[in-house]
């Protein structure tokens, strides 16, 4: 695999310190009372007051929980699988390592950038660092003049570039359905002790742009397209589990409006898997 070398190098500290940061926001604890508070904007919220995210709200501790219970037992081995594949010449590794990668890129990015400051920071900065060098090397290890003649004739491009638009519309209609209202009435959305809306900003300015994009180069059989839908659709298994184990831990936490979040993403996930399965499936390694 090209940039094997370079890769080891990130990937080996990823793992390392993925784990130690999953590990420490799942089994670091100790014991406090959660309180309400009032922020500046005048917003009622509930700080955790337990545990690595005892400076966050009971609803970002559970999301990070809950991410983190997904990084131990889904990210972690599938870094695993997907690097040795990958190393080992295979083109379904290389796709899965690289949306391997953009899943601890996108995770790490907004821990370093929404959880409340913890002794983790530095961790969560080194893994967002490290994250995106290696996934761009990853992405630069494809040979685009040759990656289209790997792809079955058989690929439901269509289909998988409608889910991919479906998944684009619906975090646009659900972000903007959240900041517009506020706009145009002069008032605040809910930022739940945040500063700003950080994750709408991640999703509204890589991920839908990553689905709009991919899907319009899928549908035309362009290099860039069977690669950015591959890497969108792998990744997006990792986040829509991501974000399921979330819904759960809040609404086990009792967060209001919990399972309104959980009920799409887990259906989201449904149809990635379905997807991927197939992607897989009509990838010939030998063009």
């Amino acid at each position: 695999m090209k940039n094997q070398k370079y890769l080891t190098w990130l990937i080996v500290p990823i793992f390392v310190l993925a784990l130690f940061a999953a590990c420490m926001g799942l089994f670091y604890q100790f014991p406090g009372n959660s309180m309400t508070y009032k922020t500046l904007r005048g917003e009622q919220v509930t700080i955790n007051m337990q545990g690595l995210y005892w400076f966050d709200t009971v609803s970002t501790a559970a999301q990070m929980q809950g991410n983190d219970l997904i990084t131990l037992v889904v990210g972690l081995p599938l870094l695993a699988i997907s690097t040795l594949l990958a190393f080992r010449g295979s083109l379904r590794g290389r796709l899965l390592l690289t949306g391997t990668l953009g899943f601890f890129l996108y995770t790490y990015m907004s821990m370093s950038m929404l959880t409340a400051y913890n002794d983790l920071f530095l961790v969560y900065v080194v893994l967002f660092g490290l994250s995106l060098y290696a996934f761009i090397l990853s992405m630069l290890s494809f040979d685009l003049n040759d990656l289209p003649a790997h792809f079955s004739d058989k690929l439901p491009r269509g289909w998988i570039a409608a889910l991919m638009f479906t998944v684009g519309a619906f975090l646009t209609l659900a972000w903007l359905g959240r900041i517009v209202p506020p706009l145009l009435t002069g008032t605040t959305p809910a930022l739940d002790n945040t500063t700003t809306l950080v994750i709408q900003a991640m999703d509204l300015v890589l991920i839908v742009p990553l689905a709009v994009l991919g899907g319009i180069l899928l549908l035309k059989r362009s290099a860039w397209g069977y690669l950015l839908s591959s890497v969108f659709i792998l990744k997006s298994i990792t986040m829509g589990l991501g974000v399921s184990a979330m819904g759960v831990n809040m609404a086990l936490r009792g967060v209001p409006d919990s399972i309104g979040i959980l009920i799409p993403f887990l259906t989201i996930t449904a149809l990635n898997l379905i997807v991927a399965f197939i992607l897989l499936r009509n990838i010939k390694e030998n063009a």
